[in-house]
């Protein structure tokens, strides 16, 4: 296990969380700077499908960095904050890192094939208008490290907000799942990207179990 006791800041202990919230914050106060009326910025970062004319290669990486509010981007970080401490001294920098980047590469993937431009008409202009598919976040990311936490830690409880009393991590990614599917494929029309979670959630299952097949490792 790859722990570090040199001091007790965020960047000395796990300096790929630091460095991705940092990342993170920078990219988020480019969108609102120049991001204008029309959020030029957010749409060249936000993943497109790849048949749309707004589709480019690079958004399959940049989506991750971007995100749509400050509710957003503060609570993808929170969370990131959250588990990623814990599974980057577990793994140590460079395996979390490549482990973030696959779970968020594979989310964005995932969420594109649900993507779709459509022409609609919107009263305020009196025309129709072309609305664009994207996506954008690192919640695909990070419920892959959510998943990779509850199969590390699956008795740690946890708390949230909304929640009055703590469940353990196994059956809070369970519950997370379960609103994800639900809310994907029961087509809730909420503006989350449900598939993302999916995709990032399963992916993290793989990697993790094909990691620990060489090096089993369970904790509380």
């Amino acid at each position: 296990m790859a722990y570090y006791n040199s001091g007790n800041s965020l960047q000395k202990n796990s300096p790929i969380v630091f460095n991705l919230i940092i990342i993170n914050v920078l990219v988020f106060l480019i969108q609102k700077l120049f991001d204008g009326p029309h959020e030029v910025v957010s749409n060249k970062l936000a993943i497109h499908h790849y048949s749309s004319q707004f589709f480019e290669p690079y958004q399959v990486v940049t989506n991750m960095f971007a995100h749509a509010n400050i509710g957003h981007i503060a609570f993808n970080m929170f969370a990131l904050y959250t588990f990623g401490v814990w599974l980057e001294r577990v793994w140590g920098p460079k395996r979390f890192l490549i482990f973030y980047l696959i779970c968020g590469v594979v989310a964005g993937l995932t969420q594109m094939l649900f993507l779709k431009d459509t022409v609609g008409f919107d009263p305020e202009a009196g025309q129709n208008v072309l609305y664009i598919g994207s996506a954008l976040g690192a919640s695909g990311a990070i419920m892959g490290l959510f998943g990779a936490f509850g199969y590390l830690f699956p008795n740690t409880e946890l708390q949230l907000l909304f929640i009055p009393v703590p469940i353990k991590a196994k059956y809070m990614v369970a519950i997370m799942a379960a609103i994800d599917l639900f809310g994907g494929f029961g087509g809730s029309g909420d503006g989350i990207a449900h598939y993302a979670h999916l995709g990032g959630l399963v992916m993290g299952f793989i990697l993790v179990i094909i990691w620990n097949k060489t090096n089993k490792k369970t904790f509380y």
